[in-house]
């Protein structure tokens, strides 16, 4: 699609010709696709602005990364705040201050997990770290359980130790599902520490919390 018509489409009354536009948009070079990205942040559909994130990822200059920023604290639906988190993430190790500072921010499952998720691709152990310990406290499960498994990177790193506080600390969740992914957690160390509790959990009243104990000591 040459860019006359890419720019027709992206004024178009139809969603999905906006979304081909913005596709076809990967073909260009940023100093003509960022400005058109730009131009349809604010776009009415969320699937649109969630293209526009995915597109300004992929077309990195410091134009883009600002309005990543932008989206990722303000758009209005969380759709679009977890796309543009993880299309911030391709820029790399600059951008893990700022999804760390958004995960505190912003309560919402999917954004988080987003961030969770592209912490820990990028290994910025630190911000992960940070994150976890906030996501681990969480109501949400899903959020509480992706941090859970997250404490199981830091093994071998010089947060395993406080890692591994942090997981004995859920040994007795209420919920079988939290104590499940402890014991997956637990199951990447070396450590005494770390097999001992394993060990107890061998007693968990739940079988499948003890079918994951025997599976992470083999």
């Amino acid at each position: 699609m040459d860019l006359p018509q890419i720019k027709t489409y992206l004024k178009s009354s139809d969603s999905q010709e906006r979304m081909k536009a913005i596709t076809q948009l990967r073909s260009y070079d940023a100093d003509v696709a960022v400005p058109l990205l730009i131009d349809n942040k604010n776009d009415r559909e969320f699937l649109v602005r969630s293209f526009v994130a995915m597109g300004l990822g992929r077309k990195q200059n410091a134009d883009s990364f600002a309005t990543l920023l932008e989206m990722m604290k303000f758009d209005r639906d969380p759709n679009v705040r977890a796309e543009a988190a993880n299309s911030l993430s391709f820029f790399g190790a600059v951008a893990a201050p700022h999804l760390a500072s958004m995960f505190e921010r912003d309560a919402h499952w999917l954004v988080r997990r987003s961030i969770l998720a592209a912490l820990a691709e990028l290994r910025c152990l630190e911000e992960l770290f940070e994150v976890c310990l906030i996501g681990i406290q969480q109501e949400d499960q899903s959020v509480k359980e992706s941090s859970i498994n997250c404490l199981g990177i830091f093994a071998g790193t010089s947060k395993q130790d406080l890692a591994i506080e942090k997981l004995i600390a859920l040994m007795n969740d209420d919920w079988w599902r939290t104590r499940f992914q402890v014991t997956k957690s637990l199951g990447k160390f070396e450590s005494e520490k770390a097999k001992k509790a394993l060990e107890t959990m061998k007693k968990d009243p739940d079988h499948r919390v003890v079918g994951a104990v025997l599976e992470s000591l083999l």
